[in-house]
């Protein structure tokens, strides 16, 4: 665990907090939540399957606010960043 993860994390929990039910519906806060969470929590991207399974799942709803024009692309970005920032490194190919 590092600052920087635990920083990212509060990112995303400040961000759920601002946006609130106006932008996001409880199902899509709680998927951005158990994302940050699951990411936050894991230690390896390249054995955790729940992590990487959080990493699709994340940005695809980011594609999906994007697309619905719900979002713009630059305030999805910045949540998908700071939910990716609050999980480990991902593993060098």
């Amino acid at each position: 665990m590092t600052s920087e993860r635990s920083e990212a994390y509060g990112r995303v929990m400040r961000t759920l907090e601002d946006v609130g039910p106006a932008k996001l519906t409880d199902s899509e806060r709680d998927r951005v939540r158990h994302a940050a969470d699951t990411l936050f929590f894991a230690e390896d991207l390249g054995t955790d399957s729940d992590a990487r399974d959080a990493v699709s799942d994340i940005t695809a709803l980011a594609r999906h606010l994007v697309e619905s024009e719900r979002w713009l692309d630059e305030t999805a970005r910045k949540l998908l960043q700071d939910v990716l920032a609050a999980g480990p490194l991902a593993p060098v190919a």
